[in-house]
């Protein structure tokens, strides 16, 4: 097997808010979003990131990108450190990652005509002007499924789910490396979902895109990832190629998460069901220890006092769990 390229990697990544501000350092408050995460997306791949809400998915896009400043750790973008580069620097880089909103009704500025929105891009990063722009700006629609008159409309004349072609189109207007997708799937109906995954795929093919993928769905991140991240209240749990993962998963939170997919069929029971039990500890200024151990039923002193790391257990497949042999009989 041929060695992979690591397209980005990600070290011990922290983003913090204030819920407290003071003049003392001691007094002041953290909720801890993304608490020192670390892990690679290889060129070509789809990397999924799962977990609950709040956990801290759309946090760890949003500071890749940053749009939201890192607390402290690396992001390391193509063998370049770009973590504390200034505005201007990024500015190349930001040509090279771009991002797909949840939201399809406000990531689109309204005021705006659907070429101005996928054009401008164009304007920022490239040289593409006049006719030119316009072609390519035909081209992108057609792609996505759209037609070239949609070109001078508004997007409040569109659908959801237009709406967010309209913004994978505006996403690859600059040909990108990695494209960060942020829920893109979880605002639209599910008819819609299918489509615009399957046109994601067909997009990574045809272009040689590299995607972040942040979903709810399990089902559907399965599907489309080739690993998998599960996060827990700004940590990461689990990580392993997707098949390893939903037929052999070794932490307690991932089980669980994994346990509750819905069967299609009404009529069958759901087997295995794991339902989870406990408080679920507040990330405002956490204090030691697993994330999860307040709802976990193996917990045992230590999963109370020291934060478990991301290990390698089995080739390719990470775990932070203390007692993960214990508990898999590994």
């Amino acid at each position: 097997m041929p060695d992979k390229k690591v397209l980005l990697e990600i070290k011990g990544l922290k983003k913090y808010f204030t819920v407290k501000h003071s003049m003392v350092e001691s007094k002041r408050k953290y909720l801890k979003a993304v608490d020192g995460i670390s892990f690679v997306i290889n060129k070509g791949e789809t990397f999924g990131l799962v977990g609950e809400s709040g956990c801290g998915k759309s946090t760890t896009g949003r500071a890749i990108v940053r749009l939201y400043e890192p607390t402290g750790g690396k992001i390391i973008y193509d063998g370049e450190d770009i973590t504390n580069i200034s505005p201007k620097e990024m500015l190349k880089y930001r040509k090279r990652i771009q991002m797909i909103f949840q939201d399809p009704y406000a990531s689109l500025n309204t005021r705006m005509t659907i070429a101005d929105i996928i054009g401008e891009g164009l304007d920022i990063h490239t040289d593409i002007k006049g006719e030119a722009r316009m072609e390519r700006i035909h081209d992108l629609l057609t792609r996505v499924g759209l037609k070239k008159e949609h070109a001078s409309r508004y997007p409040h004349e569109f659908s959801g789910g237009q709406r967010q072609r309209i913004g994978i189109a505006r996403a690859i207007a600059i040909e990108p490396d990695l494209i960060i997708c942020d829920e893109p799937i979880s605002a639209l109906d599910v008819s819609i979902q299918a489509q615009v995954v399957n046109m994601l795929e067909d997009l990574q093919k045809e272009l040689g895109l590299t995607y972040l993928f942040i979903a709810h769905d399990l089902s559907m991140v399965k599907h489309i990832s080739d690993r998998i991240g599960v996060m827990y209240l700004g940590h990461m749990m689990e990580i392993a190629e997707s098949n390893e993962l939903y037929e052999k998963p070794l932490h307690p939170y991932t089980k669980a998460l994994l346990s509750s997919i819905p069967i299609p069929d009404p009529r069958a029971k759901k087997e295995g069901r794991i339902v989870l039990e406990g408080d679920v500890r507040s990330p405002i200024d956490p204090k030691e220890g697993c994330r999860f151990s307040s709802r976990c039923r193996y917990c045992e002193e230590i999963c109370d006092e020291v934060t478990p790391e991301l290990v390698e257990v089995l080739p390719d497949h990470f775990v932070a769990c203390h007692l993960v042999k214990k508990i898999n009989n590994l």
